[in-house]
């Protein structure tokens, strides 16, 4: 034991002072035993403990605020069952390339491989789905290795860490002196990579004389922060962008340089395709969907991700935001030639543009009841202001909405990423009110969604968090039936996937928020802006016609 005369700290107060250096303000946790010595810690140090009912919550959100904040959320959670409800949510950050660390319970070290409470291997749990993951073996190390969690969090693509703290080490005190704290600013070098000199003046000059370029503006987009580059590049260059994941929104609707149906059609007709931040996954076809002919290049944080799944042309591993500056200024002094030539193909694309959107007017501003899909969608794309936050946690309701809604800002749209979990809609919610408490959230939930998580609706209530939340309630797991019933035949597709008629209006008044019952689709803006005004969190439960499935479930290849 350390001499009681000399300053001692507890290894849950390290772990305080280290989350503070890292800029974490709060963390977001279930209580346990083995963690309570963080608590105290975050007490002394400012850091606001929000806790919730589940610790899945507690891992979308600490994944939630990274995205918004663009600082390394912070889940903290108790060992055993505790780790492993928080499971997904670490998954979920580790396929969207989301910086947070979850710190878990473990047992004594004394105790250790004796069958004490909630004993589990964690780390050997955690390190597939993490970028970093270790226990802490000594107090005197525990910032540091907090830190350390940390600085992983940012190499190459950016995502989760793991660490176990076991109980006696938490709880033990040492002489401050041995203890390491790591200074802020102190112990992470940058990790803004320009890319390679020759590779940025090579795109340039593909991009001058490209007479039919696109560019996909992903994720990463978002993640570095690249957004006023983007934006230079396709304004000076004249270059079509389209969106995706948490790119959406780097353009405003209505720019002449914003695209969203033609998608498809540009990438068969390009002939030179950028794909920024945006891994050759199942999203992108895993690549097949870019046209043959097309000069491929591809710009990521990740080596690792550049070329996988189909050759490409040319490759660049950077920080999209700094690459993407300087190609634009690579480009200086030879822009007009290649910007002027390309009105054309951009008339070409907003036609095509024009064609998809007439065609699917009709459901957009369908009157029928039970209400189209579109029709929702649509209404709350109308609604969203400048300021909204749109988070989509759903299946087929949420593809709806991907073709449809269009945030108005950078970084105001939120969905789960590649893993496609459902249930990050509330602790979205939490992270994004949280985290900015400026900004509307409006959230969108199919009923299956919301029903894995929707208790901490509850938690949104008690920390006085106002949101407007709409169900697309259709009383079944949507996207699934549609799958089942075209490989199955109708008479099995209700197997697994038909739910209860729920009134999640009722719900949420049930636990003191707003909540209301659409059936009309003429009520539908009427109900969300009583939400708005209502000041509390909400729930619009609109019933949606469950014989209605979005295009983009219907060419699922898994259903064929």
């Amino acid at each position: 034991m350390p001499d009681d005369t000399q300053d001692v700290i507890s290894g849950g107060h390290l772990v305080a002072k280290a989350l503070k250096a890292e800029g974490v303000d709060r963390i977001y946790t279930l209580c346990g035993g083995h963690i309570i010595d963080i608590y105290d810690g975050c007490v002394d140090e400012g850091i606001e403990v929000v806790d919730v009912r589940h610790e899945q919550v507690a891992a979308h959100a600490a994944d939630g605020y990274a995205r918004i904040t663009g600082k390394p959320g912070c889940a903290v959670v108790t060992a055993g069952p505790g780790t492993t409800d928080a499971v997904t949510g670490v998954a979920n950050a580790f396929r969207a390339e989301s910086p947070m660390l979850l710190i878990g319970g473990q047992g004594a070290l004394t105790q250790h491989k004796m069958g004490s409470l909630q004993d589990l291997p964690h780390v050997d749990m955690m390190t597939p789905i993490t970028k970093f993951a270790a226990a802490v073996p000594d107090t005197a190390r525990a910032a540091d290795m907090v830190s350390m969690a940390f600085r992983e969090c940012y190499h190459g693509a950016l995502g989760p860490s793991f660490l176990e703290i076991p109980r006696d080490v938490l709880d033990a005190k040492v002489p401050v002196s041995k203890a390491r704290v790591p200074k802020p600013g102190a112990y992470r070098a940058s990790t803004r990579s320009v890319g390679d000199p020759e590779a940025i003046e090579k795109l340039a000059d593909l991009l001058v004389h490209a007479e039919k370029p696109a560019i996909l503006l992903g994720s990463q987009v978002w993640t570095t922060r690249g957004t006023e580059a983007a934006i230079e590049l396709v304004r000076t260059l004249n270059v079509p962008a389209y969106m995706n994941g948490a790119g959406r929104g780097t353009l405003p609707p209505g720019d002449p340089h914003h695209f969203q149906l033609s998608r498809r059609y540009a990438f068969s007709n390009a002939d030179v395709i950028v794909i920024v931040g945006t891994p050759f996954d199942f999203r992108m076809g895993y690549g097949k969907r870019l046209s043959p002919n097309a000069t491929v290049v591809q710009i990521d944080l990740d080596y690792r991700t550049v070329g996988k799944n189909r050759d490409i042309d040319l490759g660049i591993v950077g920080d999209a935001g700094l690459v993407l500056k300087s190609v634009t200024e690579a480009a200086s002094g030879r822009v007009n030639g290649g910007a002027s030539k390309r009105k054309e193909w951009l008339d070409e694309l907003r036609a095509a543009e024009q064609t998809a959107l007439e065609k699917r007017l009709p459901q957009l501003r369908s009157d029928a009841s039970p209400i189209h899909p579109y029709r929702l969608v649509s209404e709350i794309n109308d609604f969203l202001t400048e300021d909204s936050i749109y988070i989509g946690d759903g299946g087929d309701i949420v593809t709806f909405s991907g073709q449809v809604v269009q945030p108005k800002s950078p970084g105001h749209w939120m969905d789960p990423g590649p893993l496609g979990t459902l249930g990050v809609g509330v602790p979205f919610v939490l992270a994004a009110k949280q985290a900015r408490p400026d900004k509307e959230v409006v959230a969108l939930f199919g009923d299956g969604a919301f029903s894995l998580t929707g208790w901490d609706f509850e938690t949104l209530v008690r920390y006085n968090l106002p949101f407007v939340g709409i169900v697309g309630n259709n009383s079944s797991m949507n996207q699934i039936r549609y799958g089942q019933a075209a490989k199955y035949g109708k008479e099995r597709e209700r197997v697994g996937n038909t739910l209860g008629d729920v009134h999640y209006d009722k719900f949420a008044q049930m636990l003191g928020g707003y909540g209301e019952e659409v059936r009309d689709p003429a009520d539908i803006g009427p109900a969300l802006r009583r939400a708005r005004e209502s000041g509390k969190p909400s729930l619009i439960n609109v019933w949606v016609d469950p014989d209605a499935y979005a295009p983009g479930t219907m060419n699922q290849t898994m259903y064929k």
